[in-house]
């Protein structure tokens, strides 16, 4: 019998970037180790925060993708990022994603959070049809209320965090991405022997395109120190800083070029910033082909990440994984305390700068521009950090383990291995000529 899983998230594939890979990987994994999952999810819309056309004035959506059966429901997407629109967006997901009651049962839930939608749905969902459920925190909402600089989210903080802490309450496993989570999460009132380290691992493929292909194709000047940052544009991001030491090199080096690419709701507005200081050292670039990104990210000198000062503990930058796994070195520009720095001090892939000051941003580029032994100390150290430390095979195997500690309180269902989907003649067969990873239940 196949142990049937669902997953509550609002984000999944064809989303490139944020949570959606990694979501969309793990349900697929799962899938071909022989369970029945489901993926009840949302519009595809991250990060342009805008639903694709060919799913918009969609109430519901059903597909196949690669073994998971992809349910999609109608949810308000804002285009613009506030504490209300952001509390209606969820809430419309957890209302639509209800209908989820009307098909067949599972034997185990798995909600990812962020959105907080997708936790509570998870509870919702796991308690009708009296089966366990686990959760992953891929964000902690409560947290991002109070640092990511959404308006008045702050005000709303205690009220997210209650209901993040209903959410994980009854869960019997719990998975957080970065370890700095742990003291909120065990705050909330999940046992410590419940949560589980989970790492994101490296999606992206090898780069397979010359630099000086790329450059070209992308009108970016050869001899130019090209700093790039890819992903999402919003609040958190605090990219308006980026902006600022782009004013400060116009004059001083100018062979400096600030590339922002990707989109978000911030985008128009760094845009307008750079247009009306008509500054000629920042080039906007739309998110690339998935199978052309790590070409675009090694042909840059310099891979950014920049946070407000405000953000803490409350995510760990998925970007890091592919900036790493580029081995190229990389320039953060956040708070000390914060898991990106505690992520990028680990590897010793990239250095670390107070955020919001554009000065010390431009002067850790200049430092790495001019200092050969250096850069290439932090892109061989991120690269071997994302070999030895964010492989798939060993993240996806933590994940394998969350949901097997869940399935533990299942009154139905099992763990699917490979020892009991084939017999003994047929394993040693399949061992012979199959790595293990491609083994399925």
């Amino acid at each position: 019998m196949m142990t049937r899983v669902l997953i509550t998230g609002i984000n999944y594939a064809p989303e490139v970037t944020g949570i959606a890979p990694y979501t969309t990987r793990v349900a697929e994994h799962l899938a071909g180790r022989g369970y029945r999952v489901t993926a009840l999810t949302g519009m595809p819309h991250y990060p342009a925060w805008r639903v694709d056309d060919g799913c918009a004035r969609r109430l519901a959506l059903h597909e196949q993708r690669n073994g998971v059966a992809v349910e999609r429901r109608w949810h308000y997407v804002p285009a613009r990022q506030s504490a209300h629109r952001r509390a209606l967006y969820e809430a419309t997901f957890m209302a639509t994603g209800l209908s989820a009651l009307r098909t067949d049962p599972p034997d185990v839930v798995l909600g990812i959070v962020p959105s907080l939608s997708g936790g509570v749905l998870a509870r919702t969902l796991a308690t009708r049809f009296r089966v366990p459920y686990g959760l992953v925190f891929q964000d902690l909402m409560g947290q991002a209320a109070r640092q990511s600089g959404i308006g008045p989210a702050a005000a709303v903080a205690p009220a997210v965090r209650a209901a993040e802490g209903w959410a994980a309450g009854a869960a019997s496993g719990v998975g957080i991405v970065a370890e700095g989570f742990r003291p909120y999460v065990e705050a909330l009132g999940v046992p410590p022997e419940r949560i589980r380290r989970l790492r994101n691992w490296v999606h992206t493929g090898e780069a397979t395109v010359e630099a000086a292909v790329i450059r070209a194709r992308l009108g970016l000047p050869r001899d130019a120190i090209v700093c790039l940052h890819a992903g999402n544009m919003g609040l958190k991001q605090g990219l308006e800083q980026v902006i600022a030491a782009a004013r400060l090199a116009a004059t001083s080096t100018p062979e400096v070029l600030f590339v922002l690419m990707g989109d978000g709701s911030q985008r128009a507005m760094l845009t307008a910033l750079s247009e009306r200081y008509a500054l000629s050292n920042v080039q906007f670039l739309p998110l690339q082909d998935e199978a052309l990104l790590p070409s675009v990210l090694a042909a840059a000198d310099i891979l950014l990440l920049n946070q407000r000062d405000s953000v803490r503990d409350m995510s760990l930058p998925s970007k890091l994984t592919s900036y790493f796994a580029a081995g190229r070195p990389v320039v953060a520009a956040v708070a000390a305390q914060s898991e990106a720095a505690r992520e990028v001090r680990q590897s010793s892939g990239g250095i670390v700068v107070e955020p919001e000051r554009p000065a010390a941003l431009l002067g850790a580029i200049l430092r790495v521009a001019r200092d050969p032994g250096l850069a290439a100390h932090l892109s061989q150290s991120g690269r071997h950090w994302s070999m030895d430390v964010l492989s798939e095979q060993a993240a996806l195997q933590g994940y394998e383990q969350l949901l097997a500690a869940v399935l533990a309180k299942a009154p139905r269902g099992r763990v699917h291995t490979l020892a009991r989907s084939r017999s003994p003649r047929r394993l040693a067969a399949v061992r012979s000529d199959t790595r293990e990873d491609e083994w399925a239940a």
